[in-house]
């Protein structure tokens, strides 16, 4: 016998068979504007897997992050390397302090581009980095510019909280609305 959220999964099921999207690119760049902290995945130039806890801006379709000359992100991430992003997405308003509800999570790939200490032109990054790259530390810190590429995929993302609990209903793929994330995507992010 089916249960009360049986046609609701089975609707979910034939929107995606058909493509369409129960959250779009452009929600998800709003999400990732609102959010600003993300758990960034590279691979060391020794082969060692590595995940690094982040604060960044986003401008445009790019994320941006500052971090010190000699932080494990600054010597480890290639500049053009593949990098992996998980941004958790906050759910669930007073609600999340007395419930424990967990995170929604955007993740996706990217090309990053390592800008070196003393190579940054403040003129030519987006003024949201500003708050990032204080005037004092300009000189020193490494920007690391984020370009997002593929399809995105979300977890909890524009669905209610209860349905966070059921995968199917909970987690899409969403393609991302730059045109040029779209060119150099190349596959799936997964």
């Amino acid at each position: 016998m089916a249960t009360a959220t049986r046609p609701a999964k089975q609707e979910v099921a034939a929107r995606s068979q058909i493509g369409e999207a129960r959250v779009t690119g452009v929600e998800v760049w709003r999400q990732l504007q609102r959010a600003s902290f993300a758990v960034i995945s590279y691979v060391t130039p020794a082969g060692k897997p590595r995940s690094s806890g982040v604060v960044y801006t986003a401008a445009g379709e790019r994320l941006y992050m500052v971090v010190a000359p000699d932080s494990w992100k600054a010597r480890h991430i290639a500049s053009g390397g593949d990098v992996s992003v998980t941004v958790p997405v906050r759910r669930g308003g007073v609600l999340s302090l007395l419930l424990p509800i967990p995170p929604a999570t955007i993740s996706f790939q990217a090309t990053a581009t390592v800008h070196p200490a003393g190579s940054v032109n403040v003129s030519s990054l987006p003024s949201e980095l500003e708050a990032l790259l204080p005037a004092d530390r300009r000189d020193e810190a490494v920007v690391i510019e984020l370009a997002p590429r593929g399809e995105f995929l979300t977890y909890g993302v524009a669905v209610p909280l209860m349905d966070m609990k059921d995968p199917e209903l909970a987690r899409a793929v969403v393609p991302m609305t730059s045109s040029q994330g779209n060119a150099k995507g190349g596959g799936s992010s997964e």
